[in-house]
């Protein structure tokens, strides 16, 4: 069985680019969501600006799938030349995972 794949995506947007942005994150949620070996996504905004995306596929060669897709690079080129002030990309497998899971009442 393979190793599942999480790639952190630490981002910080140019404010004059965020309507653009908006409708083209929408349509790469939708695209990720339908890829072959897609777990999961979960994005959060610190106060600062600074937003942070983690996202989750089965394993590496699904994940580099999606970082293929010719939306998705359209969508990094246009992240590039329009939409970030700064982007850092971090891709990794876990280590270790734990999950703990409350009863239902």
């Amino acid at each position: 069985m393979s190793e599942p794949a999480l790639t952190i995506f630490r981002s910080r947007l140019r404010p004059e680019a965020r309507d653009e942005y908006v409708l083209w994150a929408e349509r790469m949620d939708r695209l990720a969501r339908q890829m072959p070996g897609f777990v999961g996504i979960k994005t959060f905004q610190a106060a600062d600006g600074e937003r942070v995306s983690i996202v989750e596929f089965a394993s590496d060669a699904e994940s580099l799938a999606w970082r293929q897709q010719p939306e998705h690079l359209e969508a990094q080129r246009l992240g590039r030349d329009r939409f970030y002030a700064e982007y850092e990309v971090i891709v990794c497998r876990p280590l270790r995972r734990y999950t703990f899971l409350s009863p239902p009442p």
